[in-house]
């Protein structure tokens, strides 16, 4: 089958970085579904991956954590899907990645993907939806009530993003919170304006004069979804007590965590791989939230964030996608469709 991988770590413009390679067809057993996959899309991960992790010699490593594609078999544990079935998914960051003719994957974090979507459409969602997901709703707990925060602010960095342009979609579609996104950019503050943001700060600039103009004194809420070490100490002197902090990056340097203590402010990280990587007792919980998303695509609720379509799948254009998302310039997602 058809792949694009690579064998040595290189920079995204190096022809050697993403090769065009044949790989042996795989064969789903256990829970395990076989999936023809007919469009990917790209992730911060995946450039992450490509310059950090060096596969054994003489192996290719195959990226790609986000597919939509057809079942064309299905595992002997198989209960959810079955051969003919378009599905769409994140995978595991600790196997084979979608940038593949056929990819197999555990039946517990895939989804029936929503049928007003096309397979580009879908493509785009997985990864960054089950991010902001997990982050609003299980990190920051922002769907329930409370009392330390009756009128919930949330503050999201880097909103423009592929998680931050689900993230906004489902603060504002599923939740009563004040949503306030930062962008720098007049075709990300419209982006994200037309996301649901209630307000706009950009993040070039100092937060906090900002969000004092807007009569806010704190916020309850932070999803830091890059740059953390940029913005963090306005961060933590604008959550409220008792506020809650969540990120997603890699922090330059790490961060100090003690002026987090006086505040009594709580730090979540979130990872959607931790699911697939540690096989957790909750690890369908991701295939029940990808069924919620593709019912709320369906009601019309939630729209794709599908951007740039960057040609068929290929390592050529793979690359070019690489070199978008690393120069930072990247709104909603990149997604590539099809095979030559």
């Amino acid at each position: 089958m058809k792949a694009v991988g690579y064998q040595t770590s290189l920079p995204a413009t190096d022809p050697q970085a993403l090769l065009d390679i044949e790989l042996p067809e795989p064969v789903a057993t256990g829970r395990d579904i076989l999936v023809r996959v007919q469009a990917v899309s790209v992730n911060p991960v995946d450039t992450k991956v490509r310059q950090r992790s060096q596969p054994e010699p003489g192996q290719y490593k195959v990226l790609g954590w986000d597919a939509a594609g057809e079942v064309v078999a299905v595992g002997e544990d198989v209960t959810a899907f079955k051969a003919g079935d378009k599905v769409f998914y994140a995978g595991s960051l600790t196997r084979p990645g979608s940038n593949s003719e056929l990819q197999l994957v555990d039946e517990r974090i895939v989804a029936l993907m929503p049928d007003n979507l096309s397979f580009a459409e879908a493509a785009a969602l997985p990864l960054t939806a089950i991010t902001a997901w997990e982050l609003l709703f299980d990190r920051l707990e922002i769907q329930q009530a409370s009392l330390k925060h009756p009128r919930p602010v949330l503050l999201v960095t880097g909103a423009a993003g592929g998680v931050g342009s689900v993230l906004l979609q489902l603060a504002r579609k599923l939740t009563t919170v004040t949503v306030i996104a930062t962008a720098s950019r007049p075709e990300t503050r419209q982006w994200v304006t037309e996301l649901g943001a209630h307000y706009v700060l950009d993040h070039s600039q100092p937060l906090l004069p900002q969000l004092k103009a807007l009569d806010l004194s704190c916020v309850s809420h932070v999803a830091s979804l890059t740059h953390t070490e940029q913005h963090y100490a306005e961060m933590v002197e604008m959550l409220a007590p008792q506020g809650k902090l969540a990120l997603i990056d890699d922090p330059a340097g790490g961060i100090d965590i003690m002026p987090l203590k006086q505040k009594s402010i709580s730090l979540h990280w979130e990872f959607m791989f931790t699911r697939a990587m540690f096989g957790t007792p909750d690890m369908n919980a991701q295939h029940q939230l990808l069924t919620d998303l593709a019912r709320l695509i369906q009601q019309g609720q939630i729209k794709t964030t599908l951007k740039h379509t960057a040609g068929s799948i290929n390592a050529a254009n793979l690359r070019a996608a690489h070199q978008l998302l690393e120069s930072g310039k990247a709104i909603g997602k990149v997604v590539l469709e099809g095979w030559q």
